[in-house]
């Protein structure tokens, strides 16, 4: 018989690291779409965005990271003036 002093130690992080190297949007249904012309620059999408997948462009609009974004539509729900729109994933 075994005692807990027997069994290997498991779920040992041995590297620091994030999900940043993974490609974690690949699965997503729907992706965002920006209309820039209605966007004001209020930064909600990026507040709103549980996975910090919305940065800033030079100009101060957002742009999100298409390799970590999952579709969820926070953003587009967020967006009080509209200018997020999710649409179907085609790849």
């Amino acid at each position: 018989m075994l005692s807990w002093k027997d069994i290997p130690m498991g779920a040992i992080v041995q590297t620091p690291g994030s999900a940043k190297e993974y490609r974690t949007g690949d699965w997503r249904s729907q992706r965002p779409v920006w209309d820039l012309s209605k966007c004001i620059k209020c930064g909600l999408c990026y507040i709103y965005c549980p996975d910090a997948s919305i940065g800033w462009k030079d100009d101060g609009y957002p742009q999100w990271d298409e390799f970590h974004c999952k579709g969820c539509g926070i953003c587009a729900t967020e967006c009080w003036t509209k200018a997020i729109n999710l649409v179907e994933e085609t790849e």
